[in-house]
């Protein structure tokens, strides 16, 4: 080897090293919360550039020379808002930004939120910097079926940047929010709740009548594509769960006896009145996404909501994460953050109401093999906070999403 080819070769060898050492980033936190276990008191994360490649304490992690590090009071996974329109929905509240729900007809399963899903919407990043780094989002409660949901990290300049799950759940209405009143009542369906249940089921039959001819040997017999019958098929299958909003007792049994007779997963969206119905929620092994802690009251659907709803459902042992939901006013969005933190002051534990917005959100939204807690191999999603995250004087100092800084503050 010459002399020229060693200068070369340890030239690219540096530079590889440098390049290595640029992409990764170690964390220190005082408190980490990895949510797969107990906190870690002095604590480091460290990262590859994408994923998470060592976590424990700092007297076992050493942090390789020339890495970039962060530091926090508080460390805690990305925060998975569970349930939100933001992307569709935009900041104006104006026509032109607000992609959440179309009227045309009451049920339309084909409609997919990457059609609609504005990247660089402003609400994104104003939710990324209280530590929201996913977001499960799409089509808005108040339709029948409203459309398709997804879920996406809050980051990059176009959908293809920031999906996880280009199609995660079909969104549905039951109740008040699906039934058309007024001026409108005598053209447009469904007018009870009786119509809007008859419909649903309809819709299913239908779905599986496609399903089956679409399956007869004779290529020439099965029927021509169909976009709402392909996805109601997808729903049938059990590829896909049925989202469905219901906040009345009434209604939530609804929901209950539809995935019983049809076979199908669904989860429960809402869910005001959910504390009645505990048993047979259980039985059902249905997963609530409930309604945000601070929601309104009513008058309407809601009149019954409790503060404590989280609390007494975890307490049964079902399935819960927190959202932000759907505001049809200024400013459109709530935070999950701070949903999170009143469920806490209404008998979660820190730990419990944490949980609702990292790891049992992700094992609800299928995606806990990715994010949700901080392991390794899992992506490199962290929010670090100068202070107890459910406090409101603290302050998200940072964002990280695959590995990458996204939002920096002085603390």
């Amino acid at each position: 080897m010459t002399s020229l080819q060693r200068i070369l070769l340890t030239t690219v060898a540096l530079f590889a090293a440098a390049s290595a050492a640029n992409a990764q980033l170690a964390i220190k936190g005082e408190t980490i919360c990895t949510m797969a276990g107990p906190p870690i008191k002095d604590g480091v994360i460290l990262t590859d550039g994408a994923k998470i490649t060592q976590v424990g304490p700092a007297a076992s992690v050493a942090i390789p020379a020339g890495v970039k590090t962060l530091s926090a009071k508080v460390v805690t996974p990305g925060l998975i808002d569970a349930h939100s329109v933001v992307g569709l929905s935009g900041y104006l509240n104006q026509d032109q930004d607000q992609d959440q729900l179309d009227k045309s007809d009451p049920m339309q399963p084909e409609l997919r939120a990457i059609d609609s899903y504005n990247a660089q919407e402003r609400l994104i990043e104003w939710v990324r910097d209280f530590g929201i780094t996913t977001l499960h989002t799409g089509h808005a409660p108040g339709a029948l079926i409203s459309g398709q949901t997804m879920i996406v990290k809050t980051t990059g300049n176009t959908i293809d940047d920031a999906v996880i799950k280009p199609v995660a759940m079909v969104a549905a209405t039951l109740g008040e929010g699906a039934e058309v009143h007024g001026k409108d009542a005598e053209k447009k369906s469904p007018g009870t709740r009786s119509k809007a249940v008859a419909m649903l089921r309809a819709q299913l039959i239908k779905a599986q009548e496609y399903q089956r001819k679409q399956s007869v040997a004779d290529e020439s017999k099965r029927p021509d594509r169909d976009l709402r019958q392909e996805t109601m098929v997808r729903i049938l299958k059990g590829e896909l769960p049925l989202l469905i909003t219901a906040q009345r007792a009434i209604d939530i049994m609804s929901a209950l006896r539809l995935a019983k007779e049809f076979d199908i997963k669904i989860v429960l969206d809402g869910g005001a009145e959910s504390y009645l119905l505990i048993d047979q929620i259980k039985a059902a092994k249905i997963p609530v996404i409930i309604h945000p802690t601070m929601t309104r009251s009513g008058p309407g659907e809601t009149e019954n909501l409790s503060m404590e709803t989280a609390a007494t459902l975890v307490k049964a042992g079902i399935p819960v994460a927190l959202q932000s939901g759907f505001e049809s006013y200024v400013p459109k969005t709530r935070v999950a953050l701070f949903e999170a933190a009143v469920a806490a002051s209404n008998g979660l534990t820190f730990d419990q109401a944490l949980a609702t917005i990292t790891i049992d959100a992700a094992k609800i939204l299928g995606i806990a093999d990715r994010v949700g807690s901080l392991e390794v191999g899992k992506d490199a999603d962290l929010a670090l906070f100068d202070g107890d995250p459910f406090e409101y004087t603290t302050h998200c100092t940072g964002v990280i999403i695959n590995g990458k800084i996204v939002s920096e503050k002085p603390h």
